[in-house]
C-alpha cells in the first residue's frame, strides 16, 4: 500500500469514527454507529499494517499481538455480563494508558529516529513526556476505578491530611523533572527523569480517583474515557500517525462533555469532583447527611403491587442498579409488554447517572428489547410525574432522593433528582433499607403514598409478572 494510500485508508477511517459517534448519540441509531466504528477500526488496523512504515518483519508480531488481544476481547464479551461493564470500561481505559506509557518509553529509546534540529528534538521529547504522563494517571485511575467499581475497593473517599498540597507539590515536581528530561545529554539522564515522573504520575491517578466517593463515579468513568482519549493522541504525536491523533481528540473531547453533563446532572462541578470528598462506601449512611428522615415505611407484596399496576392508566418505570445486580432487565420487559397490551401506558424514566456509568441503564433495556421510544430522560419525564398513577422504582436509591429538594444541608442538595413521590403511588423495590451509593438516607422511604416491595429485583419481579398473568 502507497502512503497516499494510506493517508485516504485514515481520512475514510476518521469520517467513519465520527459517523460513530454520531450514531451513539441516540439508541435507535447505536447499531449503526457500533457499526461504522467497527468498519472504521479494520480500515484504519489494514491501513497501518499494510503502510509503507511496516516491513514484512514485523508482520509475525503484529498478527500474533492481534490474535492474541483479539482472543481476550472475545472472550471478555462473551464472559463478562452486562452488570460487570462498568468496572470493564473502567479495565480498558488502563489498557489505553498502559499502551501511551509503552510507546513513549520505546519512543524515547529508539535511536533509529534523527532529527533535522534541536527543536524538533525537543518537541519529539515533550511529546514523549506528556503522553506517558497521561497514559500513567490514566492507567493508575483506572485500575482503582476498575477496584471501586467491582467492590473490591469500598466507595468511601480516601481524604488524607493536606492532600491539595500533596497534589501541588506533585505537579511542581512533573514540571521540574521535564525540564531536566528535555535537557538530557543522555539517554541514561532522561531515563531517570521520566521514570521519577512516571512513579509520581501513577501515584496521582491511584490518589486522584481515592479521594473520589462512590457516588461520583459515573463521572469518574467518562473522565476516565476522555484521559484515554487524550493517552491515545499524544501517543498519536510519539509515532507520528495521523489518525490516531484525530481519534485520539474525538475520544478525549466526547469524554469530557460528558463528564461535563454528568456533572451538570449532578449539580456538582467537575473540578470538586476532581479534588474529591463526596460520597461514602455503598449502603452506609453518612455522617451528618442532614436532616434524617423519619416517620413508618409502609410495605406491599408482589400480589398487591400487580394490583395496582392492573389498575393504573399510567405508570412510569425508573431503574438503577439494583434492576442491572438482579439481571431483572428482561422481566421488566415482559412486565411492561403485558401491561401495554392491556392499554396501559407504560414509559421508563433514565437518570443521566443511573447505574456505574453513563448510559448503563439504556443499554440493559435496548438488550432487553424494550423500544426506544418509551425510554426517556429525566428532564423529558419529569413534569409528567403528578399524572401517573403508579411509579415503579428498580433498585434506585439516591437519583430518587426527594432530599436533594428539600434538604439544604445533604450531599446531595441541588442534584436534579426524578420525582416519583409525586405520582399517586410510587413503589419502591429494594433488598433492605440500606442507603444508596452515596450513603445518603433517602426519605422518600417513609411518604404516605410510598410502598416497599422489599427482596430480589428479579424474584419480586418474577412474581408481580405472575400475578399480573393470573
Amino acid at each position: 500500500m502507497t502512503a497516499s494510500l494510506a493517508t485516504a485508508s485514515y481520512i475514510g477511517a476518521t469520517i467513519l469514527f465520527i459517523l460513530s459517534l454520531g450514531g451513539l448519540s441516540n439508541p435507535e441509531t447505536a447499531r449503526r454507529g457500533n457499526l461504522f466504528g467497527i468498519i472504521g477500526m479494520a480500515v484504519a488496523v489494514l491501513a497501518t499494517v499494510l503502510s509503507p512504515r511496516v516491513t514484512p518483519a514485523g508482520y509475525a508480531w503484529i498478527v500474533g499481538a492481534l490474535v492474541a488481544g483479539g482472543a481476550v476481547g472475545l472472550l471478555a464479551a462473551k464472559k463478562v455480563q452486562m452488570t460487570q461493564m462498568p468496572e470493564l470500561v473502567a479495565l480498558m481505559h488502563s489498557l489505553v494508558g498502559l499502551a501511551a506509557c509503552l510507546v513513549g518509553y520505546a519512543s524515547y529509546v529508539d535511536t533509529s529516529t534523527v532529527f533535522a534540529t534541536p527543536a524538533e528534538k525537543s518537541i519529539h521529547e515533550m511529546e514523549i513526556y506528556i503522553g506517558i504522563l497521561i497514559g500513567a494517571v490514566t492507567f493508575s485511575g483506572s485500575i482503582i476505578a476498575f477496584g471501586k467499581l467491582s467492590a473490591r475497593i469500598g466507595g468511601k473517599p480516601l481524604l488524607l491530611p493536606g492532600r491539595h498540597w500533596i497534589n501541588l507539590i506533585g505537579l511542581l515536581l512533573v514540571v521540574w523533572f521535564g525540564r531536566e528530561f528535555v535537557q538530557a545529554q543522555s539517554i541514561p539522564a532522561g531515563m531517570t527523569a521520566l521514570i521519577v515522573m512516571t512513579v509520581i504520575a501513577l501515584l496521582f491517578g491511584v490518589h486522584m480517583v481515592m479521594a473520589i466517593g462512590g457516588a461520583d463515579m459515573p463521572v469518574v468513568v467518562s473522565m476516565l474515557n476522555s484521559y484515554s482519549g487524550w493517552a491515545a493522541a499524544a501517543t498519536g504525536f510519539m509515532l507520528s500517525n495521523d489518525l490516531l491523533i484525530v481519534v485520539g481528540a474525538l475520544v478525549g473531547s466526547s469524554g469530557a462533555i460528558l463528564s461535563y453533563i454528568m456533572c451538570r446532572a449532578m449539580n456538582r462541578n467537575f473540578l470538586s469532583v476532581i479534588a474529591g470528598g463526596f460520597g461514602t462506601g455503598g449502603g452506609a449512611p453518612a455522617a451528618a447527611a442532614g436532616a434524617q428522615p423519619a416517620g413508618e415505611v409502609s410495605p406491599i407484596s408482589a400480589v398487591e403491587t400487580a394490583e395496582l399496576l392492573r389498575e393504573s392508566k399510567s405508570v412510569i418505570i425508573v431503574p438503577g442498579y439494583g434492576m442491572a445486580v438482579a439481571q431483572a432487565q428482561h422481566t421488566v420487559f415482559e412486565i411492561t409488554r403485558h401491561l401495554r397490551e392491556k392499554g396501559v401506558n407504560v414509559r421508563f424514566g433514565i437518570h443521566p447517572v443511573a447505574g456505574r456509568m453513563p448510559g448503563h441503564m439504556n443499554v440493559l433495556l435496548a438488550e432487553a428489547k424494550v423500544p426506544y421510544d418509551i425510554v426517556m430522560e429525566m428532564d423529558e419525564i419529569n413534569a409528567d410525574f403528578p399524572a401517573t398513577d403508579v411509579a415503579m422504582v428498580i433498585g434506585a436509591n439516591d437519583i430518587v432522593n426527594p432530599a436533594a429538594q428539600d434538604d439544604p444541608a445533604s450531599p446531595i442538595a441541588g442534584m436534579p433528582v426524578l420525582e416519583v413521590w409525586k405520582a399517586r403511588t410510587a413503589i419502591v423495590m429494594k433488598r433492605s433499607m440500606a442507603s444508596g451509593y452515596a450513603g445518603v438516607d433517602n426519605p422518600l422511604f417513609y411518604k404516605d403514598n410510598n410502598r416497599m416491595l422489599f427482596g430480589d429485583a428479579k424474584k419480586m419481579l418474577d412474581e408481580v409478572l405472575a400475578a399480573l398473568k393470573a
